[in-house]
């Protein structure tokens, strides 16, 4: 099967009350434990890609890995651009195999955003390649993205409208107490998702696909192995499941979950490293992160994302 886009992926997702899991990939041990849990669950899937994870692993190298997971696993596989910082790098993610790309102009003013969303709106559909913007800004870290607490904000639903129909975007994620990064909360503080905004947002933009970043749970499993082996990651928090479950069964169509597969492969290849110091066969550790991966991976599809079957 050859990658596809997010669009029908999206009406189904919609329509079914589930939504897509959308996961980071940096090399082939990670794509392989994605691929494999939602290939034996015969999920649809999301593999994104970063622009960091571009510049680690080449964009070449990681186009070919993900072409083999679809001959390994007869899935509908996207192939989506991460938080595209600027047309240059979208349209060579469209001209070099991609099928989805994202534009983040978060960080611009509301007009300067619908500007540079549009620009590489024309040329993706140009293309056969879909569109995800952003409006809203998350907290958080994670690879290229920065962005202090003081600096976070909501969305409006005052601008989706506007935002959609001037840009033609095929998606557009949204803030609503997600946030980037294992740290996402301060310790004491309660994560809470704001409903009432993703509820309004969903009246005025009826039938659009939602997507939310920085959704990952943060593992408290995963962060004990890699406590108790050396790491350092207290008071990691992360965004409940039941809270991306709601959100799933709402307008989100589309699910990031990138920090939670970081936590899962550290914790495999520290507990190896530390109970066997005298391990030094990549194979032997990284098999165990990728073992990981893939339970995590699993459990996404079946307990919060609600989509196996659904392929």
């Amino acid at each position: 099967m050859p990658l596809v886009t997010t669009t029908e992926m999206f009406k189904k997702a919609y329509e079914g009350g589930y939504a897509i899991g959308a996961f980071n990939v940096n090399n082939m041990e990670i794509v392989q434990g994605i691929t494999e849990a939602a290939g034996e669950l015969n999920a649809p899937l999301i593999l994104q890609v970063s622009k960091g994870a571009r510049a680690y692993a080449n964009h070449t190298y990681l186009v070919k890995l993900v072409e083999a997971a679809l001959i390994e696993n007869d899935i509908p596989i996207a192939l989506h651009l991460d938080h595209g910082p600027d047309f240059a790098t979208c349209k060579s993610c469209i001209d070099g195999g991609f099928t989805s790309v994202m534009i983040d102009g978060s960080h611009y003013d509301f007009e300067k955003n619908i500007e540079v969303t549009k620009e590489v709106v024309e040329y993706a559909h140009s293309k056969g390649v879909v569109v995800e913007a952003e409006l809203g800004q998350l907290a958080g870290i994670e690879d290229d993205v920065n962005v202090s607490a003081d600096d976070a904000q909501y969305t409006q639903p005052d601008q989706v409208e506007e935002f959609v129909d001037k840009t033609g975007v095929d998606s557009l994620a949204i803030a609503i107490g997600t946030s980037h990064g294992a740290f996402k909360f301060k310790p004491g503080q309660k994560p809470q998702l704001r409903f009432d905004i993703l509820d309004e947002i969903s009246k005025r933009i009826p039938n659009f696909p939602i997507v939310l970043h920085g959704a990952s749970s943060v593992s408290q499993e995963y962060v004990k192995i890699i406590q108790e082996h050396g790491g350092n990651l207290a008071d990691a928090i992360g965004i409940p499941e039941d809270m991306l479950r709601q959100a799933a069964r709402s307008a989100v169509c589309k699910i990031n979950i990138d920090s939670d597969l970081r936590l899962a492969m550290t914790a495999g290849i520290r507990e190896v490293m530390w109970t066997n110091p005298a391990a030094f066969d990549p194979r032997e550790y990284l098999k165990v992160g990728r073992a990981n991966v893939k339970a995590v991976v699993a459990h996404k599809i079946k307990e919060v994302l609600g989509c196996d079957g659904k392929a």
